[in-house]
Protein backbone atom coordinates (compact mmCIF):
# COMPACT_ATOMS: atom_id res chain seq x y z
CA UNK A 1 0.00 0.00 0.00
CA UNK A 2 2.98 2.55 -0.53
CA UNK A 3 1.18 3.80 -3.57
CA UNK A 4 -1.70 5.19 -1.37
CA UNK A 5 1.16 6.90 0.74
CA UNK A 6 2.22 8.72 -2.13
CA UNK A 7 -1.23 9.57 -3.58
CA UNK A 8 -2.18 11.63 -0.21
CA UNK A 9 0.57 14.15 -1.49
CA UNK A 10 -0.38 14.20 -4.93
CA UNK A 11 -4.07 15.12 -3.97
CA UNK A 12 -2.63 17.83 -1.69
CA UNK A 13 0.07 19.52 -3.63
CA UNK A 14 -2.52 19.87 -6.47
CA UNK A 15 -5.25 21.14 -4.39
CA UNK A 16 -3.15 23.25 -2.73
CA UNK A 17 -1.80 24.79 -5.88
CA UNK A 18 -4.59 25.11 -7.18
CA UNK A 19 -6.64 26.49 -4.48
CA UNK A 20 -4.35 29.34 -4.55
CA UNK A 21 -4.26 30.45 -7.62
CA UNK A 22 -7.68 30.10 -7.87
CA UNK A 23 -8.20 32.66 -4.86
CA UNK A 24 -5.39 34.67 -6.61
CA UNK A 25 -7.38 34.98 -9.74
CA UNK A 26 -10.40 35.66 -8.10
CA UNK A 27 -8.83 38.81 -5.72
CA UNK A 28 -7.63 39.67 -9.67
CA UNK A 29 -10.83 39.70 -11.32
CA UNK A 30 -12.62 41.53 -7.80
CA UNK A 31 -10.00 44.49 -8.49
CA UNK A 32 -10.57 44.27 -11.93
CA UNK A 33 -14.09 45.14 -11.84
CA UNK A 34 -14.05 47.70 -9.38
CA UNK A 35 -11.39 49.76 -10.61
CA UNK A 36 -11.34 52.30 -13.45
CA UNK A 37 -14.78 53.07 -14.07
CA UNK A 38 -15.42 55.96 -16.51
CA UNK A 39 -12.91 58.34 -15.58
CA UNK A 40 -10.50 59.70 -17.63
CA UNK A 41 -6.66 59.16 -17.73
CA UNK A 42 -4.45 62.50 -17.02
CA UNK A 43 -1.58 62.40 -19.24
CA UNK A 44 1.27 61.72 -16.50
CA UNK A 45 -0.99 58.56 -16.06
CA UNK A 46 -1.14 57.37 -19.04
CA UNK A 47 2.82 57.72 -19.14
CA UNK A 48 2.81 55.91 -15.90
CA UNK A 49 1.10 53.23 -16.47
CA UNK A 50 2.30 52.54 -20.05
CA UNK A 51 6.12 53.07 -19.38
CA UNK A 52 6.41 53.45 -15.47
CA UNK A 53 8.42 56.63 -13.70
CA UNK A 54 10.49 56.85 -16.57
CA UNK A 55 8.06 57.56 -19.26
CA UNK A 56 6.62 60.19 -16.74
CA UNK A 57 10.07 61.84 -17.06
CA UNK A 58 10.41 61.66 -21.10
CA UNK A 59 6.71 63.11 -21.07
CA UNK A 60 7.23 66.23 -18.84
CA UNK A 61 10.97 66.78 -21.03
CA UNK A 62 9.19 66.69 -23.97
CA UNK A 63 6.27 68.78 -23.12
CA UNK A 64 9.01 71.64 -21.63
CA UNK A 65 11.17 71.27 -24.92
CA UNK A 66 7.82 71.76 -27.22
CA UNK A 67 6.99 75.28 -25.08
CA UNK A 68 10.62 76.22 -25.50
CA UNK A 69 11.06 76.61 -21.41
CA UNK A 70 13.55 73.58 -21.93
CA UNK A 71 16.33 73.13 -24.73
CA UNK A 72 16.95 69.07 -25.55
CA UNK A 73 20.34 69.43 -27.39
CA UNK A 74 20.78 65.61 -29.53
CA UNK A 75 24.07 65.38 -27.81
CA UNK A 76 21.65 64.84 -24.85
CA UNK A 77 22.15 68.01 -22.86
CA UNK A 78 19.52 69.58 -21.20
CA UNK A 79 18.96 73.69 -20.52
CA UNK A 80 16.85 75.26 -18.41
CA UNK A 81 15.16 78.32 -20.04
CA UNK A 82 12.33 79.12 -17.58
CA UNK A 83 13.57 77.98 -14.41
CA UNK A 84 9.94 78.68 -12.71
CA UNK A 85 8.03 74.52 -13.53
CA UNK A 86 4.47 75.25 -13.78
CA UNK A 87 3.34 71.53 -12.27
CA UNK A 88 5.13 69.79 -9.79
CA UNK A 89 6.53 67.42 -12.29
CA UNK A 90 8.16 70.08 -13.90
CA UNK A 91 9.80 71.52 -10.83
CA UNK A 92 11.19 68.18 -10.20
CA UNK A 93 13.15 68.16 -13.51
CA UNK A 94 14.54 71.67 -12.72
CA UNK A 95 15.57 70.89 -9.64
CA UNK A 96 17.42 67.43 -10.74
CA UNK A 97 19.12 69.97 -13.65
CA UNK A 98 20.27 71.70 -10.58
CA UNK A 99 21.22 75.50 -10.35
CA UNK A 100 23.96 75.47 -12.87
CA UNK A 101 20.41 75.16 -15.22
CA UNK A 102 22.28 72.54 -17.47
CA UNK A 103 22.66 68.65 -16.97
CA UNK A 104 23.01 65.57 -18.90
CA UNK A 105 19.67 64.01 -19.34
CA UNK A 106 20.41 60.83 -18.01
CA UNK A 107 20.75 62.21 -14.47
CA UNK A 108 17.95 64.03 -14.66
CA UNK A 109 15.67 61.51 -15.75
CA UNK A 110 17.17 59.11 -13.30
CA UNK A 111 16.57 61.12 -10.24
CA UNK A 112 13.13 62.68 -11.53
CA UNK A 113 11.88 59.12 -11.80
CA UNK A 114 12.29 58.43 -8.22
CA UNK A 115 10.96 61.51 -6.35
CA UNK A 116 8.47 61.85 -4.58
CA UNK A 117 5.93 63.35 -7.27
CA UNK A 118 6.40 60.33 -9.06
CA UNK A 119 6.39 57.62 -6.07
CA UNK A 120 2.69 59.51 -4.92
CA UNK A 121 1.58 59.02 -8.73
CA UNK A 122 1.64 55.58 -8.72
CA UNK A 123 0.58 55.04 -4.81
CA UNK A 124 -2.86 56.76 -6.15
CA UNK A 125 -2.70 54.73 -9.56
CA UNK A 126 -2.41 52.03 -6.97
CA UNK A 127 -4.87 53.10 -4.83
CA UNK A 128 -7.42 53.54 -7.69
CA UNK A 129 -7.14 49.78 -9.21
CA UNK A 130 -5.23 51.07 -12.23
CA UNK A 131 -1.31 50.08 -11.37
CA UNK A 132 0.03 46.82 -10.30
CA UNK A 133 0.97 47.13 -6.83
CA UNK A 134 5.25 45.64 -6.60
CA UNK A 135 3.79 43.10 -4.00
CA UNK A 136 0.93 41.68 -6.17
CA UNK A 137 2.54 42.41 -9.79
CA UNK A 138 3.75 38.73 -10.15
CA UNK A 139 0.98 36.90 -7.31
CA UNK A 140 -1.48 35.50 -10.18
CA UNK A 141 1.86 34.59 -12.31
CA UNK A 142 3.14 32.89 -8.86
CA UNK A 143 0.48 30.79 -8.66
CA UNK A 144 0.87 29.41 -12.01
CA UNK A 145 4.12 28.20 -11.10
CA UNK A 146 3.26 26.78 -7.98
CA UNK A 147 0.40 24.96 -10.16
CA UNK A 148 3.33 23.67 -12.77
CA UNK A 149 5.19 22.55 -9.79
CA UNK A 150 2.15 21.06 -8.60
CA UNK A 151 1.95 19.01 -11.76
CA UNK A 152 5.20 17.59 -11.78
CA UNK A 153 5.61 16.51 -8.50
CA UNK A 154 1.83 14.18 -8.79
CA UNK A 155 3.91 12.97 -12.06
CA UNK A 156 6.72 12.18 -10.18
CA UNK A 157 4.63 10.48 -7.28
CA UNK A 158 2.45 8.65 -9.77
CA UNK A 159 5.80 7.33 -11.25
CA UNK A 160 7.69 6.00 -8.25
CA UNK A 161 4.36 4.45 -7.10
CA UNK A 162 4.13 2.47 -10.47
CA UNK A 163 7.82 1.65 -10.05
CA UNK A 164 7.25 0.06 -6.32
CA UNK A 165 5.85 -3.04 -6.27
CA UNK A 166 2.24 -3.60 -5.46
CA UNK A 167 -0.24 -5.35 -3.11
CA UNK A 168 -1.33 -8.76 -5.27
CA UNK A 169 -4.39 -8.01 -7.48
CA UNK A 170 -3.68 -4.38 -7.44
CA UNK A 171 -3.46 -3.88 -11.30
CA UNK A 172 -0.96 -1.08 -12.04
CA UNK A 173 -3.47 0.65 -14.52
CA UNK A 174 -5.71 1.26 -11.72
CA UNK A 175 -3.14 2.99 -9.31
CA UNK A 176 -1.75 5.13 -12.89
CA UNK A 177 -5.67 6.18 -12.93
CA UNK A 178 -5.67 7.13 -9.29
CA UNK A 179 -2.81 9.37 -9.95
CA UNK A 180 -3.94 10.58 -13.59
CA UNK A 181 -6.79 12.41 -10.99
CA UNK A 182 -5.00 15.02 -9.54
CA UNK A 183 -2.45 15.33 -12.45
CA UNK A 184 -6.02 16.12 -14.48
CA UNK A 185 -6.87 18.38 -12.12
CA UNK A 186 -3.49 20.84 -11.92
CA UNK A 187 -3.62 20.69 -15.85
CA UNK A 188 -6.72 21.65 -15.98
CA UNK A 189 -6.48 24.60 -13.56
CA UNK A 190 -3.55 25.73 -15.84
CA UNK A 191 -5.51 25.55 -18.93
CA UNK A 192 -8.39 27.69 -17.23
CA UNK A 193 -5.84 30.06 -15.99
CA UNK A 194 -4.54 30.59 -19.85
CA UNK A 195 -7.63 31.36 -20.99
CA UNK A 196 -9.62 33.79 -18.46
CA UNK A 197 -7.18 35.43 -16.65
CA UNK A 198 -5.73 38.76 -17.46
CA UNK A 199 -2.90 39.49 -18.74
CA UNK A 200 -0.93 42.15 -16.61
CA UNK A 201 1.26 44.55 -17.89
CA UNK A 202 4.61 45.61 -16.25
CA UNK A 203 3.02 48.98 -14.69
CA UNK A 204 -0.96 48.89 -15.53
CA UNK A 205 -3.66 46.73 -14.71
CA UNK A 206 -6.31 45.55 -16.76
CA UNK A 207 -8.09 48.30 -15.93
CA UNK A 208 -5.54 50.71 -16.73
CA UNK A 209 -4.68 48.61 -19.88
CA UNK A 210 -8.72 49.08 -21.11
CA UNK A 211 -8.19 52.99 -19.93
CA UNK A 212 -5.18 53.40 -22.02
CA UNK A 213 -6.30 51.40 -24.85
CA UNK A 214 -9.57 54.18 -24.87
CA UNK A 215 -7.36 56.94 -24.83
CA UNK A 216 -4.74 55.56 -27.55
CA UNK A 217 -7.91 55.56 -30.11
CA UNK A 218 -9.16 58.67 -29.26
CA UNK A 219 -6.12 60.68 -30.12
CA UNK A 220 -4.83 58.54 -32.86
CA UNK A 221 -4.62 60.53 -35.92
CA UNK A 222 -5.97 64.03 -34.19
CA UNK A 223 -3.31 66.42 -34.67
CA UNK A 224 -3.78 69.20 -31.68
CA UNK A 225 -1.14 69.64 -29.04
CA UNK A 226 -3.08 67.45 -26.10
CA UNK A 227 -3.08 64.52 -28.55
CA UNK A 228 0.55 64.91 -29.85
CA UNK A 229 1.55 64.42 -25.91
CA UNK A 230 -0.94 61.62 -25.09
CA UNK A 231 0.62 59.70 -27.82
CA UNK A 232 4.22 60.15 -26.45
CA UNK A 233 2.81 59.45 -22.89
CA UNK A 234 1.28 55.80 -24.69
CA UNK A 235 3.87 54.81 -27.02
CA UNK A 236 7.00 56.90 -25.18
CA UNK A 237 9.95 58.58 -27.52
CA UNK A 238 9.20 56.64 -30.95
CA UNK A 239 6.11 59.02 -31.06
CA UNK A 240 8.02 62.27 -31.29
CA UNK A 241 8.40 63.67 -34.60
CA UNK A 242 11.21 66.01 -34.06
CA UNK A 243 13.91 64.03 -34.87
CA UNK A 244 16.88 66.26 -33.04
CA UNK A 245 14.14 65.65 -30.03
CA UNK A 246 14.46 61.87 -30.54
CA UNK A 247 18.36 61.88 -30.82
CA UNK A 248 18.53 64.10 -27.54
CA UNK A 249 16.97 60.88 -25.89
CA UNK A 250 18.64 58.65 -27.61
CA UNK A 251 21.22 59.35 -24.66
CA UNK A 252 18.63 59.49 -21.60
CA UNK A 253 19.92 56.03 -20.13
CA UNK A 254 23.72 56.09 -20.70
CA UNK A 255 25.70 57.45 -17.62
Amino acid sequence: MVWVLLLLPAWAVAGIACARLCLAAVRAAADDVTAGGERELTLHEAAFLSGGPGRVVDLTLVTMARERRLLLAHTGWATVVDPCGQDEWERCVISAIGPEGQSRIAPVRAATAAADAVRGLADRLVRAGLAVPDGARTTVAAGVRQVRAAALAVLALGVTALLTPLSAGVPRHLVALWFALPLTLALSCLALARIEVHPYARWASPAGQRLLGALDRRVNGAGDERAYLARVAVRGIRAVGEADLRAAFAHRDRP
